[in-house]
C-alpha cells in the first residue's frame, strides 16, 4: 500500500466521512480536490486538472477553485446535483504542532443550499423526508433559507405520498435506506428528479430541543419519524444553529384541493408544458408580487387551493376591495416594493452568516411596515385590517440597527468599517489613532522630500512589508546617511524605512486589527440579539407576503375585468361566459370567445364532440383553472359564477410516454385514469380529452364508453369528457345525467371557420384532414386522404367477424345471412369454422370489406334497405339541383323548386 504524506493522509481521513460529496480541502488560497473528487470536478467545471506530489509512488490528480470565488463553482455542482463538503482549517496555522487540523463545516447539498446564488431567491428550495410506517406514510418538507418546515401523513403507499412531495418540487428526497431505491425509481420519471440520499441516523432530542414538547406533540406515527429524521440531517450538514426553524406546520391532506401531478402538469398551474417555465402558467399569469415571499407564498396557494368556505371567502373579501380601489392597490404595491425578502434575510441571520448590509436590507424593510400597516387599516378591507392589527412592526429591531450599523456598509464583516461613529467609546478612540497615524503617514512625504530635496520620494504600503519610502535608484546617493535602513530593492527602485516610521507603523496596524477585531464583535453580537427575535421577523415576513399575494391577485382582476366568484356548499357548478385566463391573456389579436357551464345534480356530464382545433380541450382547461382560481381566493375571467367547493380535480389530458420506466403512451393513460378510477368523489372534478386513442377503435371505444358508465353510475361527480368517438353521443339516450355538446363550426365551400363556441348537441365529423391541410400536408397526401376517406365511407357496411360471430351466423337461416354479408354457401362456411378451429386462432376468421365496428345497435330507420332507398332519393335530387339554372329563378319558381325536391327526398 501506496504510504502518503501526513498531509494527504488527512484528508482521505477527512474524505472517507463523505464519501458522496466533493471534499473542498482548504489549503491556503484554494479549495483543492484530489483522486476521484478531482476527476469529476474538472470535468463538471471545467477546471484544469493537475497532479501533486503526496508521498506516493505516482503523482495523485489534483484540482482547485479560488476560496475567495468558490461559491461560484459550489453553484454550479449544486445545480447539478452534487454535495459539496467544505473543509477548513479550524487553528491557527502559527501555533500549529504537525499537519493543521481540519474539520468540516458544512455539507450543502441539492435540498440545503440557502444562499440566493445557489437557487432563485424567489423560490422554495425544499428538502423532504419521507418514512413508512406499515400502512402509514409521512413527509417533512423544509426550505432552509425561509424556514418553514410542513409535516403531513396519512394512510396512502408511497407512491401516493410522492404525489404529496412533487408539490414541494424538491431539489433532494431523504429517506431510510431500505426506501431509496424505491424511491429513486419512482421520481426517475419526473420532469426534473431531485437528488434522493439516504439517512439512517435518528436522534428524537434535536426535534424537541428545537421545538419544544409542545411543538411535537402534534406529530405522531410517521410523521414524527420524518421530522426527526429531517432534524438529524439538518444538524450533521450544517453544523450551526438552525434556530429559525422555529415550528412544525402540521397539516391534514383534506384541508386542501388535491390535485396529482398529471393534473399539475397537464392544467400548467406553475409552469408551462412546452418549456417547464413560469411564463404560460396560471402562476405566471396571476403573479404580480413585489417580493420574492409574496410570489413565493402565492405560488404555494396555487399548488395547494384551501377546501374551507371561510378562508376562501375571507380571501375574496380582501381581493374585492383592492379590486374597487385603485389608489389602495398602488399605494401598497408601491410600499411592497421598497420590502426585502424578510424570510430569507432572517434565515441568514439566524444561520450566522448575515453581513451588514444584509442588516441594512432589514432596517429598510423594518420601516415601510408602519405605512403598509396604515394603509391596510383603511383601505375598508375586514380581512386586511384584521391581519394588520395584530401584526408586530419589529420596531425595537431596526432601532438597533440603525444606531448601530452605518448606512452604507461594506460586503466584508471582517475588514472593518460597518459600525456608526458615536456607538462605542472604545471603537471611536481606536479609529482615530488609526485615521491620526495615517495623516501622520500622509505627511511624512512631503517632510522627507523637503529635507532630502528628491522630488519623485514617496511613501506606500503593502500587506507584505508594510509601510516604506521609495526612492528611485538615480537618487539614492541624495539620501542622508545614517537614517534610512533598506528594506526591499526594486528593479528601478529601492525602499527604505526610518525607525520613527517603524514606530508609527506599529500603532496603526495595531489599532487597525483592533479596531477591525472589535468592529466584528460588536456586529455578531447585534446579529445574534437580532437572530433570538427570529421568529417575530417570521410572522412580520408572512403578514407582508399575505398582503403582497392578496394585492396581487387584486391587481390582475382588475386589469382583466374579472369576477368575485360566488362560493357555495352545494353541488352545483354555473359560469356565465367564462374565458381561459392564461390563453386569454396571450391572445394578440382577436378576442377570445367566451364559453359558460352548467355541472349540477341533473346535468353533471358533459360529453363534448367536435373538429380538432376547435377549442375543445381549452375549454376544458378552463373549467378546472375556474376551480382552483376560486379556492384560492382569486376572481375569474367570467361574467358570473357560482362555484362550489371541489375536492380533487383529475386531468386525462394529451398524450405522453414513461421511457425510464418502459411505460407506454396509452400505459400512462390507462394509469391516469386508473387514478381517477381509485380516488375521485361526488365532490371532484374530472376532465378527460380524447379517452381511447391509444389503441384500436373498437377497444378505444369501449374503454371509454365504460369509463363514462362508471364515472355516471357510481361516482357521480362533475365530468367533462371530448372524443371524436362520435358513436358515444348516442350515451345520452341512456344516462341520465349526460348531455351532448360540440365546438361550432362554420362551413363556406371547401374554407372552414372553428367558432370556438359551444353548443348543445353532437358533432358530426371531426375535420380532421381539413386540419391537415392547415397544417401543410402536401396537396397530393391531401387530396388522397379525401378519397381513401370517400371510398372507406362508401364500403362502411362491410365487416369483420369472429369465430364465435361466424358460427353463430352459420347456424341462421340463408335470409339472415345474407343480411349479415356473409356468403349463403354450405361449403364457405364450413371452410371458414374449420380453417379457425385447425388454427387454433379465436381472433379474426373471415373478412369482407373492412369497416368500423359500433359498438350500439343500429335503429331500424337505418337498415339496409332504408339507407338504399334514401340514397336513391337523395341522388335524383342532386341530378335536379345540378339541372336547374337557379340564376334565372324568379322568386315563386325557386319556392317551387324547393317544394319540389322536398317531395322527392320526403319519399325516403
Amino acid at each position: 500500500m501506496a504510504k502518503y504524506t501526513p498531509m494527504m493522509e488527512q484528508y482521505l481521513s477527512i474524505k472517507a466521512e463523505v464519501p458522496d460529496a466533493f471534499l473542498f480541502f482548504r489549503l491556503g488560497d484554494f479549495y483543492e480536490m484530489f483522486f476521484d473528487d478531482a476527476l469529476l470536478a474538472s470535468r463538471e467545471l471545467e477546471i484544469t486538472l493537475t497532479g501533486r506530489d503526496a508521498g506516493a509512488e505516482e503523482r495523485v490528480p489534483m484540482c482547485g477553485v479560488p476560496y475567495h470565488s468558490a461559491d461560484a463553482y459550489i453553484s454550479r455542482l449544486i445545480q447539478k446535483g452534487y454535495k459539496v463538503a467544505i473543509c477548513e482549517q479550524v487553528e491557527d496555522p502559527a501555533l500549529a504542532k504537525g499537519v493543521v487540523k481540519r474539520e468540516i463545516v458544512r455539507i450543502i447539498t441539492p435540498g440545503t443550499a440557502m444562499e440566493g446564488r445557489h437557487i432563485g431567491e424567489a423560490a422554495n428550495n425544499y428538502v423532504v423526508v419521507l418514512c413508512q410506517l406499515g400502512l402509514e406514510c409521512g413527509l417533512a418538507a423544509c426550505d432552509l433559507g425561509t424556514g418553514e418546515l410542513y409535516a403531513t401523513s396519512q394512510r396512502a403507499s408511497l407512491s401516493a405520498m410522492l404525489d404529496e412531495a412533487a408539490v414541494y418540487a424538491p431539489a433532494e428526497i431523504v429517506t431510510p435506506p431500505e426506501l431509496k431505491e424505491q424511491v429513486r425509481k419512482l421520481v426517475a420519471a419526473w420532469p426534473k428528479p431531485p437528488l434522493v440520499s439516504e439517512w439512517s441516523e435518528l436522534d428524537p432530542s434535536l426535534a424537541e430541543s428545537q421545538f419544544g414538547a409542545d411543538g411535537v406533540a402534534v406529530l405522531t406515527g410517521s410523521a414524527r419519524q420524518c421530522v426527526d429524521l429531517l432534524m438529524s440531517y439538518l444538524h450533521a450538514t450544517q453544523k450551526r444553529s438552525l434556530g429559525h426553524i422555529t415550528g412544525v406546520r402540521w397539516y391534514e391532506s383534506s384541508q386542501y384541493m388535491t390535485l396529482d401531478p398529471f393534473t399539475r402538469r397537464n392544467l400548467e398551474l406553475t409552469e408551462s408544458a412546452r418549456d417547464r417555465t413560469k411564463k404560460g402558467s396560471l402562476y405566471g399569469l396571476l403573479d404580480r408580487t413585489t417580493t420574492a415571499m409574496g410570489s413565493r407564498l402565492l405560488r404555494r396557494w396555487i399548488e395547494k387551493p384551501l377546501m374551507s368556505r371561510r378562508l376562501i371567502e375571507d380571501r375574496l373579501e380582501a381581493v374585492d376591495k383592492l379590486y374597487a380601489q385603485l389608489i389602495v392597490r398602488e399605494e401598497l404595491r408601491a410600499a411592497l416594493k421598497k420590502v426585502y425578502d424578510l424570510e430569507r434575510l432572517a434565515g441568514r441571520i439566524a444561520f450566522g452568516s448575515a453581513n451588514a448590509r444584509d442588516l441594512t436590507a432589514l432596517k429598510a424593510s423594518l420601516m415601510r411596515v408602519p405605512e403598509i400597516t396604515g394603509i391596510c387599516l383603511q383601505s375598508g378591507s375586514s380581512t386586511l385590517a384584521s391581519l394588520a392589527e395584530s401584526v408586530d412592526v419589529c420596531d425595537d429591531i431596526r432601532v438597533w440597527i440603525d444606531e448601530t450599523i452605518v448606512d452604507d456598509p461594506p460586503v466584508s464583516v471582517r475588514e472593518g468599517g460597518m459600525i456608526r461613529p458615536g456607538y462605542s467609546e472604545r471603537l471611536d478612540q481606536l479609529r482615530e489613532a488609526s485615521i491620526g497615524g495615517k495623516q501622520w503617514i500622509a505627511e511624512l512625504e512631503r517632510k522627507e522630500r523637503e529635507r532630502t530635496g528628491i522630488k519623485s520620494l514617496k511613501v506606500g504600503f503593502n500587506k507584505v512589508f508594510g509601510y516604506y519610502i521609495e526612492v528611485t535608484k538615480a537618487n539614492v546617493a541624495s539620501l542622508p546617511e545614517g537614517i534610512y535602513e533598506r528594506k526591499q530593492t526594486l528593479a528601478n527602485a529601492e525602499r527604505f524605512v526610518t525607525p520613527e516610521l517603524k514606530e508609527k507603523e506599529a500603532l496603526i496596524l495595531e489599532a487597525e486589527e483592533k479596531l477591525a477585531d472589535l468592529e466584528y464583535e460588536i456586529f455578531s453580537d447585534l446579529r445574534q440579539r437580532i437572530a433570538g427575535q427570529v421568529q417575530r421577523l417570521q410572522r412580520l415576513a408572512e403578514f407582508l407576503a399575505t398582503v403582497d399575494a392578496l394585492q396581487s391577485l387584486g391587481t390582475v382582476a382588475a386589469e382583466r375585468r374579472y369576477t368575485k366568484p360566488h362560493i357555495v356548499d352545494g353541488y352545483d357548478l354555473k359560469v356565465e361566459e367564462g374565458r381561459h385566463p392564461v390563453v386569454e391573456a396571450v391572445l394578440e389579436d382577436g378576442q377570445f370567445v367566451a364559453n359558460g357551464a352548467e355541472l349540477t345534480r341533473d346535468n353533471r356530464m358533459m360529453l363534448i364532440t367536435g373538429p380538432n382545433m376547435a377549442g375543445k380541450s381549452t375549454y376544458m382547461r378552463q373549467v378546472a383553472l375556474w376551480s382552483v382560481m376560486a379556492q384560492i381566493g382569486s376572481f375569474l375571467p367570467a361574467r358570473s359564477a357560482q362555484m362550489p367547493i371541489v375536492d380533487r380535480i383529475f386531468t386525462r389530458i394529451g398524450a405522453g410516454d414513461d421511457l425510464v420506466s418502459g411505460q407506454s403512451t396509452f400505459m400512462m393513460e390507462m394509469k391516469e385514469i386508473e387514478l381517477i378510477m381509485s380516488w375521485a368523489s361526488e365532490r371532484s372534478l374530472v376532465i378527460i380529452d380524447e379517452l381511447g386513442r391509444g389503441t384500436s377503435t373498437t377497444e378505444g371505444m369501449a374503454i371509454a364508453q365504460a369509463v363514462i358508465e362508471h364515472l355516471h353510475d357510481r361516482i357521480g361527480c362533475k365530468t367533462l369528457v371530448s372524443t371524436h368517438f362520435h358513436e358515444l353521443a348516442r350515451l345520452e339516450e341512456s344516462l341520465q345525467f349526460l348531455r351532448n355538446f360540440c365546438m361550432a363550426v362554420r362551413e363556406s365551400g371547401e374554407d372552414v371557420t372553428f367558432l370556438r363556441k359551444l353548443e348543445r348537441g353532437a358533432a358530426s365529423t371531426s375535420y380532421g384532414i381539413y386540419c391537415a391541410r392547415i397544417a401543410g400536408l402536401p396537396d397530393t397526401v391531401i387530396e388522397r386522404a379525401y378519397a381513401l376517406l370517400s371510398r372507406m365511407e362508401g364500403q362502411s357496411d362491410g365487416r369483420t367477424a369472429g369465430v364465435d360471430e361466424v358460427r353463430a351466423i352459420a347456424a341462421q337461416p340463408a335470409g339472415a345471412r345474407e343480411e349479415a354479408g356473409v356468403p349463403d354457401a354450405r361449403a364457405d362456411r364450413a371452410a371458414v369454422v374449420s380453417a379457425a378451429d385447425a388454427a387454433g386462432n379465436p381472433e379474426l376468421v373471415y373478412r369482407k370489406t373492412p369497416r368500423q365496428l359500433s359498438l350500439f345497435e343500429e335503429p331500424e330507420a337505418f337498415s339496409r334497405k332504408t339507407r338504399t332507398a334514401a340514397d336513391s332519393a337523395a341522388s335524383k335530387a342532386i341530378g335536379r339541383i345540378r339541372e336547374a339554372d337557379l340564376m334565372n329563378m324568379t322568386p315563386m319558381q325557386a319556392m317551387n323548386f324547393l317544394y319540389e325536391i322536398k317531395q322527392l327526398l320526403g319519399k325516403s
